[in-house]
């Protein structure tokens, strides 16, 4: 993967992580244990802190970054989904954040929380533990169910076990030139799009 030390400062990650080889890690990084990063990912280290705690997720295209001085989390669990942006915020342990959506500078999102695909939460925004939030500029809807609460935490636990996939049989390969008879499929989890 691309990583780079600035001012003397390296990105840490555990040897239990997963990193995708096309994330972008510079400067004050640190990657817990088990985590997942995804491909073509950017943690951007070069004026805040970045952590991510154990088996947090921050999926393809993902945008982490903040300000001089500020500390961006994804607390434990953390679910980061597809081409969302982090900005010098705090995502509460357990929490999701849907895909393209974007949590700005000094906002914080309570543990199990859901922030929905494509919000957008503003800076200084604070929510209690299990709020789900939606819109633009987004706003506190209901609280999260037990029902909601278990889809995020199964759809966490398969990226848990991708990580160890991951880090036990993916490598670069050339493709095929065509399909081969008896095609195996993947034999993987069983979380579903919510209904």
């Amino acid at each position: 993967m691309p990583c780079y030390k600035i001012d003397g400062v390296t990105p840490v990650v555990h040897p239990t992580a997963y990193v995708h080889p096309t994330a972008v890690l510079i400067g004050d990084v640190i990657i817990k244990e088990r985590c997942y990063v995804g491909p073509n990912a950017c943690l951007r280290g070069d004026f805040g802190r970045i952590t991510m705690e154990e088996e947090s997720n921050l999926q393809d295209n993902c945008v982490v970054h903040g300000f001089a001085d500020s500390h961006t989390i994804i607390g434990k669990h953390g679910h980061i989904g597809h081409g969302a942006i982090l900005h010098g915020c705090v995502i509460g342990r357990d929490s999701l954040v849907g895909m393209n959506a974007v949590v700005m500078d000094n906002a914080v999102i309570g543990e199990e929380s859901i922030v929905a695909a494509a919000a957008f939460v503003k800076s200084k925004f604070v929510c209690d533990t299990r709020s789900l939030l939606m819109g633009s500029p987004a706003k506190v809807l209901r609280q999260v169910s037990d029902e909601e609460l278990a889809w995020k935490q199964v759809g966490t636990s398969e990226y848990i076990a991708l990580t160890d996939r991951c880090l036990t049989s993916m490598v670069e390969c050339s493709p095929l030139n065509v399909e081969e008879q008896n095609r195996p499929r993947l034999k993987t989890g069983q979380h579903k799009t919510k209904s």
